[in-house]
């Protein structure tokens, strides 16, 4: 299987694909190596740039998708003028409804049992042909060895071939490079908080705030004491960053 092909935003690589272009790589998934999806905003990359282990796990996914509008904007800036959005809350629920058409099972693997809960609800309601194999809360705490193979164990004997891991970032990027090699045939995506967006535990951003790339002042006005470490000093490094790669490829091309 030949994955999409990647061109760095700000020195970190993303795929240039879209949400079909994921669902045929995800459908033709190799069997003896786990499909690695991770969706990348302006935080993962930032914190790729920071962070060596980080960067060897988004590095290493068989796809990193362009999640965040800012990142699309680096593409297109660039590369490629009509690259789109691949979303990971709308990927998730595009798979759902089309789970018959694709002939997935899935696998729910983080958050609390409370959000998995409201989230299968959720799923039953606009996808009811969707095959739930199984779920699992992790603990919050690091877990045992005997625990995480228990977790490797039931996913594999519930033959999903999709497992969603909502662990949030950088937690669930290392986990799905670490598992990888124990989940052969599996396609496993990390989709940060669309578990949450899916279920109506926290508020999705207006269309219109995502399209014009301010989805973070949306989370963040929900989540301030959390969020404004991340985004007062990620967003304005990124556009720096973006711009000085903007201007070095009209360079070139000049």
């Amino acid at each position: 299987m030949t994955f999409p092909e990647k061109a760095p935003v700000v020195g970190v690589p993303i795929s240039l694909t879209s949400y079909e272009g994921v669902f045929e790589a995800i459908s033709n998934r190799p069997s003896d190596s786990a499909t690695v999806v991770a969706v990348c905003n302006v935080h993962s990359v930032m914190s790729a740039r920071r962070d060596p282990d980080l960067m060897v796990a988004i590095g290493g996914a068989e796809i990193a998708t362009p999640d965040g509008v800012p990142i699309v904007w680096g593409l297109r800036s660039t590369v490629r003028r009509e690259q789109q959005r691949v979303y990971g809350p709308e990927l998730m629920r595009l798979a759902m409804v089309r789970s018959e058409e694709l002939g997935w099972t899935h696998y729910i693997y983080g958050s609390t049992p409370d959000t998995i809960e409201q989230l299968e609800a959720a799923i039953a309601g606009f996808a009811p042909r969707a095959q739930i194999a199984g779920s699992e809360s992790p603990p919050f705490r690091e877990m045992t060895e005997a625990e995480t193979e228990a977790s490797l164990t039931a996913i594999r004997t519930s033959g999903a071939d999709v497992v969603w891991v909502g662990l949030g970032m950088p937690k669930q990027e290392l986990w799905m490079h670490e598992m990888r090699a124990a989940l052969p045939g599996v396609a496993v995506i990390g989709v940060g908080a669309a578990f949450d967006f899916i279920a109506g535990t926290k508020k999705q951003a207006p269309e219109w705030m995502q399209k014009a790339g301010l989805e973070w002042l949306f989370r963040f006005v929900q989540e301030p004491r959390r969020l404004w470490r991340r985004y007062l000093w990620n967003n304005p490094s990124y556009l720096v960053l973006l711009g000085l790669q903007v201007l070095k490829s009209k360079l070139r091309r000049s």
